[in-house]
């Protein structure tokens, strides 16, 4: 490998073009760096990538909603990569909860003079607790329940996230610094902010999540057999009893609904024996069944949820903000999905549920694009059932604040803290996650948590995070793996339907086989095709047209610069960015533009392949294969930050 230019300069903007899946991870892992170490079987460097910026990546290798897969460049093209499942296949064989663990090669600095108290268990504590142990400081994490996990462990059903793999996680944490968890500690009740700080804290983290589920003010709320959605699965998650009946209707349609749903599937089962009377599959949930190649289910099976449990929602089914893997699995484990319908009333008789009453949407939206459903009249119809539970969103539950706290609540409930620093208003107190932007992913947590122990760090010790730096390799050769491109997307094994019972895992996973196949579809993003000429003896383009006919995409053309229109925008960008654009415009000066005669080659990077044909093909070897690769000394920085070059 060997440099170009001694002080290239990158433009941030066309780099987050080029790092689609990277610039999409709150946490600044680098997907494709990973995904491509797999295809060549180098799996413990892989493990690194995955795991060195995400202190969470065991977890998130089951759960994360994966916005770096719905930002893969491959996504455009056929499929994007599934980038979630590798990072499993990577910590099932060297995360802490796999035979084999590999110890981290990142080790806590010096240590501070400085306390740091952490409300709350989940992601977004634990994530600032392990960098915060890493910069030298000595962390308390205060967890109201009797385990650690926050809605990691209260909130995903276990069929979906196994205890074995949080507590391993939550081990590693504790393990890499100087960190005590306490738990059965509540905010509020055993202590508050101004109690911390008068016992010797210097800064605090809030990061409480949101347990609290939404109402829904509709007639019927108060009869037996209405639940909360969040209530439910603490319930169910904590091992308790929960009384359910036979059939189940559960109102909302996001992520949260289809683990209720899925979870009451369970507890119906466990809770109404196959033998029970009226227990016999309706003909539409064998239908379902079929439609889904299940034809070998077991009658059993089919009994598992399709004829107990149904979801009303009021989006259609390709509308509801559930991701979509998630909608396909509860309709494979034969749930029933009624959407384009909203809640009117829920009817009983004797005080119990006997039904919910819908009415068909009209629309969700008003003129202003604001949230605000309508119904078409006359549509009621009534779903029989003897259980609703609601799973209409969630809220933070911030009673423990005190006026003499200092810190502020928005009008949204939500604790205010600065959208950059995640500091409050109360000097030294920070905030991330639920609690401050409303539910979201998990991934968004821990960058949160990330975030938060940076800033506290600034705050305690007037330490900025370094800059990320970016190395810019010459590829003397650069050659995709064979046939990438024919590649199908690698479908994710999982459990047979028939397994699918209590807390039983349901995705099984890649193997290595399987893993390496799918790593092979990458597109090797930070791989760039570079038209900037052969500085060494001064070549340049003949314009031979070789590398637009080589090209299998067709995202090359050679277009003379008349037709090309330079508008005082674009004229005005390029003077105040000259150093961005002194290679490219071959020293025309932007006022030139519009005037010079020649031709221009435009190449249009969203259909590029990184095959590498142009620059092979090229006589003169004025293009050329470059590598831009995120590099620090530090604590794996967060990758939005200021960009330097090195060489």
């Amino acid at each position: 490998m060997r440099m170009r230019f001694q002080n290239k300069r990158v433009d941030v903007e066309w780099l987050h073009t080029n790092f689609p899946c990277m610039m999409a991870c709150p946490a600044g892992t680098n997907a494709g760096r990973y995904v491509s170490l797999i295809a060549e079987g180098r799996f413990e460097e892989a493990y690194r990538y995955a795991r060195d910026p995400n202190p969470m990546a065991s977890v998130c290798g089951r759960v994360c909603a994966h916005p770096c897969e719905t930002a893969c460049r491959r996504g455009q093209i056929d499929k994007p990569i599934s980038i979630r499942a590798l990072k499993r296949f990577l910590t099932e064989r060297y995360g802490p909860e796999s035979r084999h663990p590999l110890e981290s090669r990142r080790k806590p600095i010096a240590k501070l003079p400085y306390r740091v108290a952490v409300i709350g268990s989940g992601p977004v504590g634990l994530s600032a607790a392990h960098d915060l142990a890493l910069l030298g400081y000595r962390v308390t994490i205060f967890e109201a329940a009797s385990v650690a996990g926050g809605m990691l462990r209260l909130g995903i059903p276990e069929y979906r996230l196994p205890r074995g793999v949080i507590d391993a996680q939550i081990r590693e944490i504790l393990e890499i610094g100087d960190i005590t968890l306490e738990l059965n500690r509540a905010a509020g009740r055993d202590f508050t902010i101004a109690s911390l700080k008068d016992a010797g804290f210097d800064a605090v983290v809030i990061g409480v999540g949101a347990h609290r589920s939404r109402d829904l003010t509709i007639p019927g709320v108060e009869l037996d057999g209405v639940h909360k959605g969040i209530e439910f699965l603490l319930n169910v998650n904590l091992g308790y009893q929960f009384r359910i009946g036979k059939k189940v209707v559960v109102i909302g349609g996001g992520n949260v609904a289809m683990d209720v749903a899925r979870s009451a599937a369970r507890e119906v089962l466990r809770a109404h024996p196959t033998e029970d009377e009226g227990l016999i599959p309706r003909e539409e949930n064998v239908a379902m069944v079929a439609a889904h190649e299940m034809m070998d289910v077991s009658l059993a099976a089919l009994r598992m949820g399709a004829r107990e449990v149904s979801i009303v929602c009021l989006e259609q089914r390709e509308e509801m903000p559930a991701a979509v893997e998630e909608v396909e699995e509860a309709e494979t484990e034969g749930i029933l999905i009624h959407g384009g319908r909203g809640p009117k009333r829920i009817v009983g008789r004797d005080g119990k549920v006997t039904g919910l009453e819908t009415l068909r949407t009209k629309s969700l939206f008003d003129a202003n694009r604001r949230f605000n459903p309508t119904f078409y009249e006359n549509s009621e119809s009534i779903l029989e059932c003897d259980t609703v539970i609601m799973a209409i969103g969630q809220m933070p539950n911030l009673e423990f604040l005190r006026p003499e706290d200092g810190v502020k609540v928005s009008p949204r409930g939500l604790v205010a803290a600065d959208r950059e620093t995640l500091q409050t208003t109360a000097e030294g107190v920070f905030a991330g996650g639920d609690c401050v932007f409303g539910p979201r992913l998990i991934i968004d947590s821990v960058g949160d948590g990330r975030r938060i122990a940076a800033s506290v760090d600034a705050f305690l010790t007037g330490r900025k995070r370094e800059r990320t730096e970016i190395e810019v390799e010459l590829l003397d050769r650069h050659e995709m793996l064979s046939g990438y491109m024919e590649l199908s997307r690698e479908p994710i094994p999982m459990l047979p339907l028939g397994r699918r019972t209590g807390i039983t895992e349901v995705e099984v996973g890649y193997d290595e086989e399987m893993a390496m196949r799918e790593a092979r579809r990458c597109l090797h993003c930070w791989v760039n095709t570079v038209f900037e000429g052969n500085a060494s003896d001064g070549s340049q383009c003949i314009l031979c047209g070789g590398c637009v006919d080589v090209c299998p995409e067709q995202c090359l053309r050679l277009v003379p610069l008349e037709q090309i229109e330079f508008t005082d925008n674009v004229s005005s960008h390029i003077q105040s960015n000259e150093a961005l654009y002194r290679v490219e415009l071959d020293d025309v000066a932007a006022e030139q533009l519009g005037q010079v005669t020649g031709s221009a080659m435009l190449k249009d990077e969203t259909r590029c392949i990184r095959c590498g044909l142009c620059a092979a093909r090229c006589p003169v070897e004025v293009i050329s294969m470059e590598s831009y690769n995120f590099a620090s000394q530090g604590l794996a920085p967060m990758v939005h930050l200021d960009l330097a070059v090195t060489s």
